[in-house]
């Protein structure tokens, strides 16, 4: 050996020094052996301090007593990939990262210990926190352009004193519009009262909306606030409005006209200090024409009127909600799930969500809830949904749904013109993500 050779020791050091991720190795007692540079850097242990104890001292997480990946690994003979925990630094900071684990064998074959490796996710982390707070506004949250439009008007609109009215299919996020509207306006410290016009049959609704004097009807045997009383000051939101009884359409008329409402039973008029919002997933025009809304309480709530499109119109949305919610029933239901399978991804990308962002959140939440792994699979998702998005439909399903110029002309920029990747985000293959670049004029050869 020359006398610039190191012992095999000290190059197994150097050589893990110039890894970029932390890496360590337990013996079977679970105690530090190696420890290299990176994972000094991540942890703030340095390897004087770290070899010799038991892991758990040094990484100091929840998942030490209850799933450690060395632990795992050691006990089913596989190798942990890529599981995301959080660890508290020496300095007591909270570090997510992602961790692989397996056996460490002698020349026997005999397992001796464990070694681990782990990369530090916090630019990761952070950046998707920037990407969503980008695309955030409010409750709100798209990378379309018809929606980001709507979130660019929301603060003039709520500045005045205007009824709204928000036209969009079921389940696309009528009431988050409303609540922003409202947080947005000079009345956001008085209260925002919701009430469903068509959860309630008439009679009641009428008590619901106005309130009613005691004995104004069988049962009412004290006086009740309705919903304009308990909204004084700030936003009442009629969601579904379409739904509402005519004779009450036009006792709301009265109080859009004359800022006065009479309770059920009551004598005298009261005064309303309330800001209308309105909301539909009916045709109105249609309504008045056949006789079913009058044409004169459609102009008072349609001073201004918002159209929210479906999420069928916005599919680049999809993946940026699917990361949103999988992050908040995460926390809900205390599991580490990092994500969905190509496949199931796949699926989700190619539905056509008729429920819209209700039934994207209602499907993510299912699967969180169903998964026991750290990947929803597609066996996780629902029997009734795969059924409806066989493999054999997406060909004629992406000839209904191609997308507006404007959802492919955004596609193709977050992307930087991968048409590969543009093609996998919309679920279809790339000679039909052409045919569409071409039918909009978009290709660039």
């Amino acid at each position: 050996m020359s006398s610039h050779s190191k012992p095999p020791q000290e190059n197994l050091q150097t050589i893990l020094d110039s890894v970029a991720d932390g890496v360590f190795t337990v013996d079977e007692n679970m105690r530090i052996t190696t420890y290299n540079r990176a994972a000094e850097e991540i942890t703030g242990f340095t390897a004087e301090e770290a070899i010799g104890k038991h892991c758990y001292d040094v990484f100091r997480t929840g998942v030490c007593f209850s799933a450690c990946p060395v632990k795992e690994a050691l006990e089913s003979g596989q190798p942990v990939i890529n599981r995301e925990i959080d660890i508290i630094t020496k300095d007591n900071r909270d570090v997510p990262i992602s961790v692989s684990a397996s056996v460490l064998r002698d020349s026997e074959g005999n397992p001796v210990g464990g070694v681990e490796t782990f990369r530090d996710q916090s630019l990761i982390f952070a950046l998707k926190q920037e990407i969503e707070k980008k695309f955030s506004f409010q409750e709100l949250t798209s990378r379309n352009s018809s929606m980001r439009r709507l979130f660019d008007v929301l603060p003039d609109i709520a500045e005045s004193e205007a009824t709204v009215l928000l036209q969009g299919d079921s389940g696309t996020g009528k009431e988050l519009f409303a609540k922003a509207i409202h947080n947005l306006s000079h009345r956001k410290d008085k209260p925002l009262v919701v009430i469903n016009c068509g959860a309630l049959p008439e009679p009641l609704l009428e008590a619901e909306i106005f309130g009613a004097k005691k004995g104004a009807y069988t049962g009412a045997v004290e006086n009740r606030p309705g919903r304009l009383t308990m909204a004084e000051g700030g936003t009442l939101f009629l969601d579904e409005i379409g739904d509402l009884p005519l004779p009450l359409q036009v006792k709301l008329l009265r109080v859009l006209e004359n800022h006065e409402f009479q309770p059920l039973g009551a004598t005298t008029p009261q005064k309303a200090n309330v800001r209308f919002v309105t909301a539909t997933h009916r045709h109105l025009e249609k309504m008045v024409e056949e006789g079913t809304f009058r044409r004169d309480l459609f102009f008072r709530i349609n001073v201004v009127s918002l159209e929210i499109p479906p999420l069928s119109e916005r599919p680049e949305d999809i993946p940026l909600l699917i990361d949103i919610f999988l992050e908040r029933f995460n926390r809900t239901y205390s599991k580490k799930i990092r994500g969905f399978s190509a496949e199931a991804l796949q699926v989700l990308l190619n539905h056509s969500y008729p429920g819209n962002v209700r039934e994207l959140l209602n499907l993510v939440e299912q699967t969180v809830i169903l998964c026991r792994d750290s990947e929803i699979g597609i066996e996780h998702l629902p029997a009734g949904f795969m059924a409806a998005n066989r493999p054999e439909q997406p060909d004629s399903f992406t000839k209904r749904r191609r997308p507006s110029k404007d959802v492919l002309q955004n596609m193709l920029a977050r992307y930087s013109g991968n048409r590969k990747k543009v093609a996998q985000q919309l679920g279809v293959d790339r000679t039909t993500l052409w045919r569409w670049m071409k039918r909009y004029q978009l290709n660039d050869d």
